[in-house]
């Protein structure tokens, strides 16, 4: 098999497999009550300072009456809250609640497993000619 096809036949096969390889990787018996769209939701919300609605949805690439309905559910199931600003009481922030820390850890833990496992396998050489082709591959995907 030529190189080409090679790299179509991998890329292929992660586009297809990669969110279902997550899901069954982060929706654990804790967390069985959340989709990876929550997931990514909860990640998107993070850690730091609560975030208004329209730069968690920006962060999302989805509209503020799309976040609206998957924080209504997580609100629910007790993973994120909607706080009001101390500044302007008009701007809801969304945080995390305790439980949506242990569901963003969570899914860190993943995301780090997924690059160690591949980098810890690869010479610091092998490791710049990676990034540079996923820098190519982002350029690509943010320009179509």
């Amino acid at each position: 098999m030529d190189r080409y096809q090679t790299i179509n036949d991998v890329l292929v096969t992660l586009f297809n497999d990669i969110l279902d390889i997550e899901e069954k990787a982060l929706i654990t018996e804790e967390f069985k009550d959340i989709s990876i769209n929550d997931m990514h939701v909860i990640e998107a919300v993070g850690l730091r300072e609560p975030k208004n609605m329209s730069t968690v949805a920006k962060a999302l690439s989805v509209t503020v009456g799309t976040l609206t309905i998957a924080v209504n559910s997580l609100v629910k199931k007790g993973y994120v809250e909607r706080v009001r600003s101390v500044e302007d009481r008009r701007v809801v922030l969304l945080s995390l609640t305790e439980k949506g820390r242990r569901a963003h850890a969570h899914h860190q833990q993943f995301h780090e497993n997924m690059v160690r496992s591949v980098t810890g396998r690869l010479q610091n050489e092998e490791l710049e000619v990676l990034v540079k082709a996923l820098r190519c591959l982002e350029d690509y995907f943010r320009s179509v």
